[in-house]
């Protein structure tokens, strides 16, 4: 019984990957998917949708549809940059306007 278990939490496993890896073939991800490739609610993302806070189609007014690079990029977005990047930056504006 117990190996039972064991190999049905593998086959999981394996199924929940090989979704993972269609959505990652996909140019065009309907809500649920993007749901799932973004790891949000159903409804964070129709809030997101409402508020056209991020890139997404609507052709006949109803289906949602995302395309996977936009998404990609949406995530992107607001980079925060590390300490170190903040101390090169304050030095190159020291050195380059440094009074004479």
């Amino acid at each position: 019984m117990n190996n039972e278990n064991l190999i049905l939490e593998k086959l999981s496993q394996l199924d929940r990957k090989l979704e993972e890896q269609n959505l990652l073939k996909k140019e065009v991800l309907n809500f649920n998917d993007a749901c799932s490739y973004l790891d949000i609610s159903a409804s964070h993302l129709y809030k997101l949708t409402s508020q056209k806070k991020i890139p997404h189609f609507c052709p006949q007014g109803k289906k949602l549809y995302f395309n996977r690079q936009e998404l990609d990029i949406w995530l992107q977005r607001n980079r925060q940059s590390t300490d170190a990047e903040i101390e090169m930056a304050a030095a190159n504006y020291v050195i380059q306007n440094k009074r004479r």
